[in-house]
């Protein structure tokens, strides 16, 4: 674990050979069977980013909104209070597949035995989004694929918009806030939705400027993408693997 232990310096993501430098999987695994503030936080802050894959997953296995919601915050109580690294070792090197797979013992050894805990109860709850995640679910239900692969294409979106969340903070306080609102297409559209040309023309900017700004947002973009994919996973050396394994989900 000394890999994991020498991680706890401070983060910094300004230039690509910090990007690795603390992950927040790697700040919960290094606390080992004890929790710390600052794991106990990073850990909150994990669950808080990527709770609907695991809404949706739960839906996906026929339960109904209302009751997918008690579940989903039941989980969380109790994943948050007890010590659930203590077991499913197999999957601590992805916090994706680890928190899957206690989702999965929650719902096959707790929930059965009528554990379940009222909304508004005595137990610990997130702060989620519950009024448009059965929106969110319906437009990806469409598409139907597998509760498993759904769960690995609603990460894959989750992770994609803290991405976006993550960029757009940093060129609003970079005073780039406007100029992001117009570029951030070139980051998530399709090739041809929008010329440099025409946004060069509502940003009152030469074309090559644009092409050159579209160019550094698309790169920072990439560096932000693997250090976010890094903050899941114990080993940065897995980014390429877990990249690959996320947007492999998108394939029908």
């Amino acid at each position: 674990m000394s890999e994991l232990t020498s991680k706890h310096s401070t983060p910094s993501t300004s230039a690509p050979a910090d990007i690795f430098a603390t992950t927040h999987w790697t700040i919960v695994l290094a606390a080992g069977q004890w929790s710390t503030p600052q794991s106990d936080r990073a850990l909150e802050q994990l669950c808080h980013a990527y709770w609907f894959p695991l809404y949706a997953y739960v839906r996906r296995h026929g339960h109904t909104k209302e009751d997918a919601e008690d579940l989903t915050q039941a989980f969380f109580a109790r994943f948050l209070q007890k010590n659930y690294l203590a077991g499913l070792s197999a999957e601590r090197g992805r916090f994706r597949a680890f928190l899957l797979a206690a989702l999965k013992h929650f719902l096959a050894n707790e929930w059965d035995k009528s554990q379940r805990q009222k909304r508004g109860g005595n137990i610990t709850h997130l702060s989620l989004d519950w009024q448009t995640a059965d929106t969110q679910f319906q437009v990806a239900a469409t598409s139907e694929p597998s509760p498993d692969k759904s769960f690995d294409r609603e990460w894959a979106v989750a992770l994609l918009a803290k991405v976006i969340e993550r960029l757009q903070a940093e060129c609003e306080t970079e005073g780039r806030g406007q100029q992001f609102a117009e570029l951030k297409i070139f980051l998530t559209a399709g090739k041809g939705e929008l010329s440099h040309a025409e946004a060069a023309q509502k940003l009152g900017l030469e074309e090559t400027a644009v092409r050159v700004s579209v160019h550094r947002l698309r790169k920072r973009y990439r560096q932000l993408l693997r250090d976010e994919i890094a903050q899941t996973l114990a080993d940065a050396a897995d980014v390429d693997e877990e990249m690959r394994a996320l947007f492999g989900a998108f394939v029908n």
